[in-house]
């Protein structure tokens, strides 16, 4: 009996532990706290290459015009390499991305439709026409065509083209071409951007590049008025209206024939290492090109 006392004192005891206070409410059942969400994944680029080819022919089959070029194609994509579209953007990151890809694709929209060979093609009808009528020399198809080289960094998508044609000439002609984008901001920029001081960043590639013409001149025995255009200096002087691209190892400044030295001379191409160009850099500059402080 005595034993059946304690027992029961014991149990009243832990029940009086594990109820709650007469003047406190019972806690409700709350969810913790949300886990704050994850910071938003930049997303990569790839630049591709598409091919577009075509022809054109004359009522009666023959060749008047080829097309063919070669193009770049930025794809935004996640880190496990899915590519990212308008369907599938989730984020304000990968919607940030696509706008990017969209300026940058649209550089080269004009070269993917058929109007560039609508156009080569009726001209060389026109030709083909005459000459049959005048019974002056063969006709020979026209053609044009793109070749683009791509250098890439996380930062900075650099395209340098090479553009060919043939429109019925004694010759073909070469344009150099170049397109620099930034990443970043999803933009293209002028070479001037990257500069502390554009005026002085201008004038030292200016500087670089006369020097350049003079060593090449005086490798080939001949002054530098005689090699190039008298008034290089002066051409000089715009180069940043020219084809300018970047690579690994520094910028590169091209001009095509005629627009330094005669058709003959080919086209005059001039490497800067970064080296040379660091001290001219702003902090956008070395940001873009990916250079240490």
């Amino acid at each position: 009996m005595k034993k059946c006392a304690v027992l029961l004192l014991i149990l009243c005891l832990l029940a009086g532990c594990t109820a709650p206070p007469a003047d406190r409410e019972p806690a409700e059942n709350t969810p913790p706290p949300a886990a704050e969400p994850a910071p938003e994944e930049p997303c990569g680029y790839t630049v591709e290459t598409v091919e577009r080819e075509c022809e054109a022919r004359d009522d009666d089959s023959a060749l008047l015009a080829t097309y063919r070029a070669a193009l770049p194609v930025l794809v935004p994509c996640r880190s496990n390499g899915v590519g990212v579209t308008a369907e599938t953007a989730a984020t304000d990151a990968e919607r940030r991305a696509l706008a990017a890809a969209e300026t940058f694709n649209a550089q080269f929209a004009s070269w993917k439709d058929a109007e560039p060979v609508s156009e080569l093609a009726e001209t060389a009808r026109e030709d083909r026409s005459w000459r049959q009528e005048a019974g002056i020399g063969d006709f020979s198809e026209y053609s044009m065509e793109l070749d683009c080289r791509v250098y890439q960094t996380e930062r900075l998508v650099s395209v340098a083209g090479d553009y060919y044609s043939y429109t019925g000439g004694a010759h073909p002609n070469t344009v150099l071409m170049a397109w620099n984008f930034d990443l970043e901001t999803g933009e293209f920029f002028a070479p001037e951007q990257l500069a502390e001081d554009a005026e002085a960043f201008s004038r030292a590639v200016r500087e670089e590049i006369v020097r350049q013409i003079g060593r090449r001149a005086e490798e080939s025995g001949l002054a530098a008025e005689e090699m190039f255009w008298s008034n290089y200096e002066e051409i000089a002087a715009g180069w940043s209206s020219y084809a300018v691209s970047f690579d690994g190892t520094g910028m590169t400044v091209g001009f095509s024939p005629y627009e330094l030295a005669a058709y003959a001379a080919g086209s005059q191409v001039f490497h800067l290492p970064y080296e040379l160009l660091a001290p001219c850099l702003g902090d956008y500059g070395r940001a873009v090109l990916g250079l240490a402080e």
